[in-house]
């Protein structure tokens, strides 16, 4: 398969199997955080359904971000906790192309519902007269219906784009997922436009979200130390320090992979950075938005009291 005449019609996903004895931990430990990630995700969903209290924009977006990232991980550690336990782990090139296109559908995705939770924060603190109004039920869906349209239109452009590229050549990845570039790389033909795409995508959907970010946070920031008492800033503090703590994580790791011009780079560099936005940087949003977060373990507490400790 990929010979120099010879269409490619599968890949093999190397990712970590030059790695030896470590492919035990590394299982062990991937198939923990995975659990772990679904379990406190799914929680955090069943919270703001359930709890009234929780029946507002803050929340709302909240959920929709958890049921992105359990998708999120989906599209990738059940394939690599196979290719783990796998002498040859292949690929058929549709797959290849699927994988990448949920990827990074809901890799997009996320980064605008992201900007869409610090838009939240933003109006509730700084424009509070307008709050119900900027964000009410309407712009919500609207907002949300708009992070996935972002992302439906810009992972089929972008597959698309790649996937008619000629592949000829070795059908080799040294990844464990059939990331943007790993697979661009491979291309026969030149990919001069996969990588302006590819930079280009990373500038609008990675680098420009996270400016807004900071820019909502610094505005965040102006104007609690301009008019809140002591006892409201740490409460505001603790709201925004935890979604900028997920949004460092997440950004920062995307940023450092796909803010380069070029496919080449340390492919075992590459690999801990997608380990990492991947797989680790999802089990942190549970930890993040419940246990700091009153509201949510007020709701917890309610929700086990009326199923399990009710007489």
């Amino acid at each position: 398969i990929g010979g120099n005449g010879t269409a490619v019609t599968e890949f093999v996903l190397l990712g970590f199997s030059g790695y030896g004895s470590l492919w035990g931990p590394l299982f062990w430990g991937v198939l923990l955080v995975y659990l772990v990630t679904l379990l406190g995700n799914l929680l955090i969903i069943l919270l703001t359904l359930a709890d009234a209290a929780l029946h507002v924009p803050m929340y709302f977006f909240l959920r929709h971000f958890s049921g992105l990232e359990i998708l999120y991980t989906m599209t990738v550690v059940p394939r690599m906790l196979a290719d783990l336990l796998s002498s040859c782990p292949t690929i058929l090139r549709a797959s290849c192309f699927t994988q990448m296109y949920f990827f990074s559908l809901f890799g997009i995705t996320e980064c605008g519902l992201l900007t869409a939770m610090a838009y939240d924060r933003y109006a509730a603190i700084c424009r509070p007269l307008h709050y119900s109004t900027l964000l009410n039920p309407g712009a919500c869906v609207c907002l949300v219906g708009a992070c996935y349209l972002m992302g439906i239109i810009t992972s089929t452009t972008y597959s698309i784009l790649v996937f008619t590229l000629p592949f000829h050549g070795t059908n080799i990845i040294h990844h464990f997922l059939c990331d943007i570039l790993p697979v661009l790389s491979l291309a026969s033909a030149s990919t001069f436009w996969g990588e302006v795409g590819n930079l280009v995508v990373t500038v609008a959907f990675i680098l420009t979200p996270f400016s807004l970010i900071i820019v909502s946070c610094a505005c965040i920031l102006v104007t609690i130390l301009g008019v809140a008492t002591s006892q409201g800033r740490r409460k505001v503090f603790s709201t925004c320090s935890s979604h900028l703590f997920v949004v460092m994580l997440f950004f920062g790791t995307g940023i450092v992979a796909y803010m380069r011009l070029g496919a080449g780079s340390s492919q075992t560099r590459d690999q801990i950075l997608a380990l990492f936005y991947a797989v680790v940087t999802p089990m942190f949003n549970p930890f993040v938005y419940t246990l700091r977060n009153k509201k949510v373990t007020g709701a917890m507490r309610r929700l086990v009291k009326k199923y399990l400790w009710s007489p």
